[in-house]
């Protein structure tokens, strides 16, 4: 097995010390136990704090696709038509992830090196009158932060019943407002930003999106239903990782402590940094920088070398980056400053590394 010295993936991040101590403790049975609703509250707390809402959240055990699947299936029934912004992999993805669900979806997509445009959004809401809009904040897979604010303002003034948007890699990086823009299901994930085990997802979910529950009632492992009032019968609906939760709320602990404008000003200095060093190796962004997100970065993997042979040849150096997705594969490599991350020593430490392996230096 590879050990990386320098981690610089795109998630799963490097998880701090004191997170993987808090995990490794020895907790009693969560549903049995007053403590574990009480740790489900302060999370709840600390996450409304990161995510700028008052909506009440569904801390879901497992990866974050569980939020996301989770999130479609509680709110949808076959036939219920979504709207689809995509301008990569995970937005498209959504798409066809509600389609999976029955939905009747219409995509707005952009190039994968852009980011979206309110004019043909609103154009689509306004012809196929959408119960349901969607929309990728942070597109890992292409590097962009998407403007999706803009998108919520669509949904509020032609009254579009739900927003989900999917915050797993901005939320900690860069400034979620939930409320402010009009989220109605705001999903996250532990292996980001926050720099958690991958074990956790959580959806801060609306008064209204909570009314769309209720009448639609799906029940699977993945429903949100269930946690409408798990914290108020504290009754969960599934036996609940203790040690995860009280991972995540040392990691979120961490987050606010150094406060959340530090924790931004270090992201948009670690990804500074990390594109200054790239275009002094002739690396090329694959999207504008003004579109590009500060927990991650995607380059063109270089003509002089196959990402298989990249890839390798920096691993053996103990750097950790990742390759993308879908049509993106083995064209675009990413390197993840975020969570833990993000900062500036580690960064260059690895742009050493890969100016060495490109023999730019």
């Amino acid at each position: 097995m590879i050990e990386y010295d320098i981690p610089l993936c795109p998630g799963p991040t490097h998880v701090p010390e004191s997170v993987r101590q808090a995990y490794l403790r020895d907790y009693a049975s969560p549903d049995q136990e007053p403590e574990y609703a009480e740790l489900y509250a302060e999370v709840q707390g600390q996450l409304q704090q990161i995510l700028a809402t008052k909506n009440r959240l569904a801390i879901m055990t497992g990866e974050g696709m569980i939020g996301l699947w989770g999130a479609l299936k509680s709110c949808l029934c076959p036939g219920d038509r979504v709207l689809a912004v995509s301008s990569g992999v995970f937005g498209h993805g959504i798409g066809e992830m509600a389609r999976a669900v029955g939905a009747r979806v219409e995509f707005v997509e952009f190039p994968y090196h852009e980011v979206l445009r309110p004019e043909p959004v609103e154009q689509a809401i306004r012809r196929f009158s959408p119960k349901m809009v969607t929309a990728v904040h942070c597109e890992t897979p292409s590097g962009t932060l998407n403007p999706v604010h803009l998108v919520g303002q669509l949904v509020h003034q032609h009254a579009v019943p739900l927003f989900y948007v999917d915050a797993v890699a901005s939320a900690a990086a860069t400034p979620v407002q939930t409320d402010a823009w009009g989220i109605d299901l705001c999903l996250v994930g532990n292996q980001k930003a926050l720099s958690a085990p991958p074990d956790l997802a959580a959806v801060a979910v609306s008064d209204r999106a909570w009314d769309v529950i209720r009448e639609v009632r799906y029940t699977g492992y993945d429903a949100l239903l269930p946690f409408d009032e798990a914290l108020q019968r504290r009754w969960f609906p599934y036996t609940p990782a203790w040690a995860s939760l009280a991972a995540l709320n040392q990691a979120a602990r961490l987050v606010l402590k150094e406060g959340l404008e530090s924790v931004y000003r270090r992201h948009r200095e670690a990804a500074g940094i990390c594109r200054e060093r790239a275009r002094d190796m002739g690396l090329e962004l694959f999207c504008d920088e003004a579109a590009a997100s500060p927990s991650v970065t995607a380059l063109r993997v270089p003509d002089t070398m196959a990402w298989d042979t990249l890839r390798a040849r920096l691993a053996d150096q103990g750097l950790g980056v990742g390759g993308s997705l879908g049509p993106l594969a083995d064209k675009v490599f990413r390197i993840g400053h975020m969570g833990s991350q993000a900062r500036v020593e580690l960064v260059q430490r690895g742009m050493d590394v890969i100016e060495r392996v490109l023999g730019t230096r």
